[in-house]
């Protein structure tokens, strides 16, 4: 390591030497070149712009979170308290924290005497994006530990609240929480920045009825206390916990499933392949680091598909088909123990880091586990989905390295970080082989392992390792056009899977009246294929009479499956056959998953359904996440809302 006391170098670039690659931080002082040092003052002056948190963190950084919470589900509360371990990088006395909607009840830091005394502190006014400022005045400088009791509002942009009746089994209230992008700050004040990995711990108390799970080893260690250690360092976004009436069922020694216990048994057959998924990643990208690997099914509100925490991915219920159909998304969710948690995007402009690389390393594994055709067929579905998005995208929100200019950064979740980003590294397999492009992908998870990392760092690493190493085959200008450019290159190569061939003959077949909706032959078809035959349908003047036609056959409407479910509802909105409205309003009033109702909800807005639309939403409202609600609650600004976050 670089000497702490050599002239060149300031704290914070000392702090910003984490982020760099090994090679550079294995140097010897002596040994520093104009390019590390410009390295290093680029690394620090990008690290400072995440203008989405009001963290110093480079002048002092939190090391570990230690919680002290009691779940109270009568006021909708979290309380207690936080411990913060100090690491500092300059000398000084102020910390600043995020914080959003909590009340600070006292600030105590621990002096040099080892006492705990009480500390000033102020909270900044709020801002809608990011919350209020914590501002903590030490009377020491370099104080190694501060200590924050707080409690939660009622009602968390991070957190959900759910009554029983919210819930499968009806008996038991249930919470859980979703911290990305920038949501810990709701439910923790700390540095809410994906910048800053600390390891964690907490001690949390709950009503001996209900089981709380949380994203690290778990302990019991009475009837109403539960223990976690989180030992790797992870950014705050990654922190989780979940409380309800849950039950365990183990798939091998390191990965099971946690879920209400109606859900159980459907949910650990679905995702019976997660151990095989765990052992084909983990032989192409290195060794899974987490200990274990467990799956926590979640109400159908969580307004999303998954989310990765590691060691308890959190799931949708919405990907419970029956038939494995969907279970790419638990492939994409452990993807991201390599792509995002073990090498993560250090703000939220370098998203497709996290993004890319795992729908990447998803794609991979699923080929891996069910066959080239059903990899090509989803990769196939996806650039589909991406180009009707770009349709509706600003221009400047199609580009991998977003500039998101004082946004939430939940808008930075298109599809473009996601299948653009993989579609780039799609473009470097093709281009260098699989072989080489492998061994870069590896490579490249161990070399960044637990960093935080920008959109500059990955350049450069590829650069020397893959640009350079394999000269002539790609240019710098064609990383650029991927990275910085808006839309899709000209030069790509469109993802095409030739199980879609017969597809599109029928389909057409039948749009021309040459064949009869008895004369399809579907009785091999698998989801996907079924969802390639809706997707490409006219999106307009569609007859009515044949939508009813396909729908009387082939039974859409109410459907079971989630995906199945939403493209259709989307062909027939668009085409005016409101004959789905009754099982639609199922649809939206029974899940929460963003994806699966907003667009709907927005199509129709759009019409003479207004009306329909917005009862449906109100009466839907109270069981949707705050992180929904505030998605919708614009949609419908022409009826006062409770306001969300």
């Amino acid at each position: 390591m670089l000497s702490l006391r050599h002239p060149l170098l300031s704290s914070a670039l000392l702090f910003a030497l984490q982020l760099l690659p090994n090679a550079y931080a294995n140097n010897t002082p002596n040994a520093l070149t104009s390019k590390l040092a410009a390295t290093l003052v680029q690394t620090e002056i990008q690290q400072n712009q995440d203008a989405l948190t009001y963290a110093n963190y480079t002048e002092v950084s939190v090391s570990h979170v230690e919680l002290a919470l009691d779940v109270d589900f009568k006021q909708s509360r979290l309380s207690g308290e936080v411990t913060l371990d100090l690491a500092w990088h300059k000398a000084g006395k102020i910390l600043i924290l995020d914080t959003r909607d909590l009340t600070i009840n006292s600030v105590t830091a621990l002096d040099n005497a080892g006492k705990w005394q009480s500390i000033p502190f102020t909270l900044a006014k709020t801002d809608e994006v990011r919350g209020a400022a914590l501002t903590i005045n030490f009377t020491e400088q370099n104080t190694q530990k501060v200590k924050i009791n707080y409690h939660t509002s009622d009602n968390p942009s991070g957190i959900q609240w759910l009554t029983p009746e919210q819930t499968q089994g009806k008996q038991l209230p249930f919470m859980f929480s979703q911290s990305q992008a920038i949501h810990a700050r709701s439910w923790i004040p700390l540095q809410d920045t994906p910048a800053v990995r600390q390891t964690y711990s907490a001690t949390i108390t709950a009503d001996k009825a209900i089981t709380v799970v949380m994203s690290a080893d778990r302990k019991t260690l009475s009837n109403t206390q539960t223990q976690f250690t989180m030992p790797q360092a992870i950014p705050a976004y990654l922190i989780a916990i979940a409380a309800g009436h849950l039950t365990f069922a183990p798939l091998n020694d390191i990965s099971g499933v946690w879920a209400e216990p109606e859900l159980i048994d459907k949910a650990s057959q679905e995702f019976a392949d997660t151990p095989k998924m765990i052992e084909i990643a983990a032989k192409r990208y290195g060794d899974y680091r987490w200990g274990r690997y467990d799956l926590l099914i979640l109400p159908p509100s969580f307004p999303f598909g998954g989310m990765e925490n590691p060691r308890l991915s959190f799931i949708t219920p919405t990907v419970i088909a029956g038939d494995k159909s969907l279970v790419s998304l638990i492939a994409h969710e452990l993807a991201h123990s390599w792509s995002g948690n073990l090498v993560t995007n250090a703000t939220w402009r370098d998203l497709w880091l996290n993004e890319g690389f795992t729908t990447y390393v998803e794609n991979r594994i699923m080929e891996d586990l069910y066959g080239r055709d059903r990899a090509l067929m989803e990769q196939t579905i996806s650039y589909s989905g991406l180009l009707a998005e770009l349709t509706e995208l600003s221009p400047r929100d199609s580009v991998l390295h977003l500039d998101l200019d004082g946004r939430s950064p939940d808008e930075a979740f298109s599809g473009v970080p996601y299948v653009k980003g993989q579609l780039f590294l799609v473009f470097l397999e093709h281009k260098f082989g699989r072989e080489h492009f492998d061994a870069f992908v590896k490579n490249y998870f161990n070399h960044f392992a637990f960093q935080s990392i920008t959109t500059t760092q990955f350049r450069e690493y590829l650069s020397l390792n893959l640009l350079q190493k394999y000269p002539k085959i790609v240019s710098e200008a064609e990383v650029d056009n991927w990275i910085e450019d808006e839309g899709l290159p000209s030069f790509l190569v469109p993802p095409n899977s030739h199980a879609f061939d017969d597809i599109d003959t029928q389909r057409q077949a039948w749009l021309e009246e040459k064949r009869s909706t008895d004369k399809l032959k579907t009785g091999t078809w698998s989801v996907h294929q079924w969802l390639r035959f809706i997707n490409e349908m006219p999106r307009i003047n569609l007859n009515q009479a044949k939508l009813a036609e396909l729908d009387k056959a082939f039974h859409f409407t109410g459907t079971g499956n989630s995906e199945i479910a939403f493209a259709w509802y989307s062909l027939a909105l668009d085409n005016g056959y409101y004959a789905v409205l009754p099982a639609l309003k199922q649809h939206l009033t029974n899940i929460g998953r963003l994806r699966l109702i907003v667009p709907l909800y927005q199509k129709l807005a759009g019409t003479d359904q207004y009306d329909w639309a917005k009862n449906v939403y109100l009466n839907a409202r109270p069981g949707y996440h705050p992180q929904t609600q505030a998605s919708l609650d614009d949609m419908f600004a022409d009826t006062p809302l409770e306001h969300s976050h």
